[in-house]
């Protein structure tokens, strides 16, 4: 089943007087963290530190936020996410600014964040399911933090980093066949996990991962 790309589907406004509307987008943001740093760098300081540093600065820049809807607001907070990233970088190894890694940094979250928000979608998710797609990453990542270390690996491989089967093997040193299987335990509880959270926030998983000899990606 295709998800839909969650760049033509439409994005609610955002309502900046929310007390939690930034705060609420911790999850999402440490998921792209923990997938984007340098396993060295998070030695030295982890995804949860550096994206309370991104939250800080994002609190106190509020008002310098020209978007208006909640899809814009999380690209807002990538910007603000890679910088706090690079400037760890540039601290390790005393260079310069380099723009072009900033920017080359910022299209990969901003593809991850799309996959992740692919989850979320489907083809026959309704107007009202796709509205609420922002505020159920959280929710999404919460459950994905949930599951086994070995599962998770995989799930944030596959779908945030976009690898296929294989690459995901290699990666982890296991078969294709292994990876298959942690593949569809882990989407499958993600899908009780979420399917319980329907019941107050209406949306679904879509359906099942790939076995072990369908490579596909989302």
């Amino acid at each position: 089943m295709n998800a839909p790309n969650p760049s033509e589907t439409p994005s609610p406004p955002v309502d900046l007087t929310e007390a939690d509307v930034i705060t609420r987008y911790e999850p999402y943001l440490r998921m792209l963290a923990r997938t984007h740093m340098r396993t060295a760098y998070q030695a030295k300081l982890g995804a949860s530190d550096i994206v309370q540093q991104a939250m800080m600065q994002a609190i106190g820049a509020i008002d310098q936020f020209r978007g208006g809807t909640e899809a814009e607001l999380r690209g807002w907070l990538r910007q603000i996410l890679v910088r706090q990233i690079c400037h760890l970088d540039r601290d390790m190894h005393r260079d310069k600014r380099d723009v072009r890694r900033e920017q080359s940094m910022e299209q990969k979250l901003t593809q991850s964040s799309m996959r992740l928000e692919g989850l979320l979608a489907a083809d026959q998710a309704t107007p009202s399911q796709v509205a609420v797609v922002g505020e159920n990453l959280s929710t999404l990542v919460e459950a994905v933090e949930r599951l086994p270390d070995a599962q998770r690996v995989a799930i944030e491989l596959h779908y945030l980093e976009g690898m296929k089967l294989a690459e995901v093997a290699e990666a982890l040193g296991k078969t294709t066949g292994a990876v298959a299987g942690l593949l569809h335990r882990g989407m499958k509880q993600l899908r009780a996990d979420m399917n319980q959270a329907s019941t107050r926030k209406g949306f679904r998983m879509p359906g099942n991962p790939p076995s072990a000899t369908t490579d596909t990606d989302l």
